[in-house]
């Protein structure tokens, strides 16, 4: 499972198979192999897997590699309001700062498929993308999508031309790169070690225009409910998913539990394949929603999180957290419902 492997709204494949018509293919070409028809993906309450939307990627990627830039204009069409409640929660934000927890804390809820974090000093914020678990043939596309959708999303909070102070790619210079340049108003550093956007500290802290306390936790409620929802399992993953849930301190290994479902544990990890997860997955996913109620509810040390989630060491836990989330336990923090 990759970290990007978890269900998506149908908005960004609309967007996309948007872009494909308009440049030339049928809607047909866009949604092949995707396992969707036009009724599907007229649907917005529709619910997609990330293999899917990748697949359309693909076929855009392969139908127009011709065009110069497509995934740079692609990430120009991810307005606030094609993340729904997130967009609103992000938005109604009271600065920069608050913003980007609240996006981070709910990865999960937009379309991005390079692992998104932040970083901090004393002056300058970065973004950085990190790419390396897309596959090679859509990874162009989907750092360009991902990186121009952030650039967007932070001028739509400024009401402004928001202009970073650098702009980092790990990809060669191509041809097109002037487009990199007027899109973000700097001259890209290419073949860099790391993707990343940095922006001035001084704009972390400064009130945005649209911030609106009320409506934030409003939209963040709704945001929390959404993920509870789409992480709810039923079949064999939810059995799976309960078993690990009645000792999180205690995480038993797939064989035992395979044993204890009278399945191989080969035949566990293929029925669980077949429901789109994996034990891995599942274990992270009891862990990360403990970790969240944990850091929100009680109080106790990360230390203390940590044991109670089965960690032998406290640093194990902070990785992982990063991981899930783009930034260490310390800095995570709900805001009282």
């Amino acid at each position: 499972m990759h970290h990007w492997d978890f269900q998506r709204g149908i908005a960004s494949m609309q967007l996309q198979a948007q872009l494909g018509v308009e440049h030339g293919l049928s809607l047909a070409q866009c949604l092949e192999g995707t396992g969707l028809g036009p009724a599907q993906l007229a649907d917005p309450a529709a619910l997609v897997g990330a293999r899917q939307e990748l697949r359309l990627v693909r076929n855009l990627v392969r139908g127009l590699g011709h065009v110069a830039g497509l995934g740079l204009e692609a990430g120009m069409r991810y307005h606030f309001t094609a993340y729904g409640m997130l967009g609103f929660a992000v938005i109604s934000s009271p600065n920069l700062r608050s913003a980007l927890d609240v996006a981070l804390r709910y990865l999960n809820l937009t379309y991005a498929y390079c692992r998104i974090t932040g970083e901090e000093d004393g002056a300058e914020m970065r973004l950085v993308f990190d790419d390396g678990e897309i596959p090679a043939e859509q990874r162009q596309f989907l750092l360009e999508r991902d990186a121009a959708a952030a650039l967007l999303l932070q001028r739509e909070m400024f009401s402004n031309a928001l202009v970073p102070r650098r702009l980092c790619l790990r990809c060669r210079r191509p041809p097109y790169a002037a487009q990199f340049s007027s899109l973000f108003g700097v001259e890209p550093q290419f073949a860099a070690a790391r993707n990343e956007v940095a922006v001035d500290a001084a704009l972390v802290d400064s009130p945005l225009p649209q911030a609106n306390e009320s409506s934030r936790r409003m939209a963040e409620e709704q945001c929390r409910n959404l993920l509870a929802a789409r992480r709810a399992r039923s079949g064999l993953a939810g059995r799976v998913r309960d078993r690990i849930l009645r000792q999180p301190g205690q995480i038993p290994g797939m064989d035992a539990v395979a044993a204890e479902l009278l399945l191989t544990p080969r035949t566990l990890r293929r029925r669980l394949l077949e429901e789109g997860t994996s034990y891995q997955a599942l274990t992270d996913e009891v862990r990360e929603t403990l970790a969240e109620e944990l850091l929100s509810a009680a109080k106790l040390s990360v230390e203390q999180i940590a044991e109670r989630l089965g960690y032998a060491e406290a640093a194990s836990f902070i990785h992982a957290f990063k991981r899930w989330k783009g930034r260490p336990p310390h800095n995570y923090r709900l805001p009282a419902k």
